[in-house]
């Protein structure tokens, strides 16, 4: 039998088996957080803008959040500035927050929309200032600089945008209030994304990181946890099977289902086309987590 017709029945089977899944995500909201790994490689960039633009196109209300971390990184290196951490978190003087908007809300935001846009799809790059979008207050005081905790998201732009057609990508900067009123905070993008997806009443919350989601050895590939609950997820702190790196990943996962969101994910973003095989694929990827008992 000729190949091309193999191949095409292929893709026939392929679209087909997606149907149900495409039926069951019509018009719901998905908030996507996109950072790591996917960010860098440029195949992996790619694959990434592709699955967006054909979630959108199958009636998807999609959401990209995105970070920045190494390319924050990188900038402050070019300029002689060192980074430093406090607990996991950017330490974010007035310097370094100008840079973090310029990475962030500037080049990575204008080059993701602009992807999309490139490869036919609708996009607007946002940051959280924008119509005053993400509101938030400075953590632990000044300990951490101009790094804020969320205290309010105004949906009515990302509806605005959703309604249109259009993917919103959005840079996680928020609106500084009380004493940094009208000053731009530095955000963390997983929290972005949880809240985000939470204020949205969000079908999904999908987390794409640079592991294969939850393992219960981190030296065991094959030990990955494929779906959790809440309550499992408080054992598995309790049993040291979440690691520190995993642990922020995880509270932003209940951070989202306390808001309502049905379902979160914790994917692999190095593997082409992660988030296709985790929504439109009986097996999916990486760990999913549920409210269920």
């Amino acid at each position: 039998m000729n190949q091309k017709i193999i191949d095409s029945s292929d893709r026939a089977e392929i679209l087909i088996h997606a149907l149900p899944y495409i039926k069951r995500f019509y018009n719901k909201t998905i908030v996507v957080k996109y950072g790591g790994n996917a960010m860098i490689s440029e195949q992996l960039k790619m694959a990434v803008i592709q699955d967006i633009i054909l979630m959108s196109c199958v009636g998807i209300r999609t959401v990209l959040v995105h970070g920045g971390g190494p390319e924050i990184d990188a900038m402050l290196k070019k300029t002689g500035k060192e980074s430093r951490f406090v607990d996991g978190l950017r330490y974010t003087d007035e310097e370094t927050m100008e840079i973090v908007q310029m990475v962030l809300c500037g080049r990575i935001n204008k080059e993701i929309a602009g992807l999309i846009e490139s490869n036919g799809g609708r996009a607007v790059g946002l940051s959280g200032i924008d119509g005053s979008m993400l509101k938030a207050r400075l953590i632990n005081g000044r300990e951490l600089g101009l790094v804020g905790e969320i205290t309010e998201v105004d949906i009515s732009i990302l509806n605005t945008v959703l309604d249109s057609g259009v993917i919103p990508v959005v840079s996680s900067v928020a609106l500084g209030t009380g004493e940094t009123e009208g000053q731009a905070l530095n955000i963390n993008a997983d929290t972005a994304a949880a809240k985000i997806a939470a204020a949205l009443g969000a079908e999904k919350l999908v987390l794409m990181t640079d592991v294969q989601g939850i393992l219960r050895d981190v030296q065991q590939p094959d030990s990955l946890i494929k779906s959790a609950t809440r309550k499992e997820l408080e054992k598995y702190k309790k049993e040291g099977v979440l690691s520190k790196g995993m642990i922020p990943k995880a509270d932003c996962c209940i951070l989202a289902l306390d808001g309502g969101v049905k379902k979160a994910h914790i994917i692999d973003g190095r593997l082409p086309h992660a988030l296709l095989i985790e929504l439109f694929t009986d097996e999916g990827i990486g760990t999913m987590i549920t409210d269920n008992a």
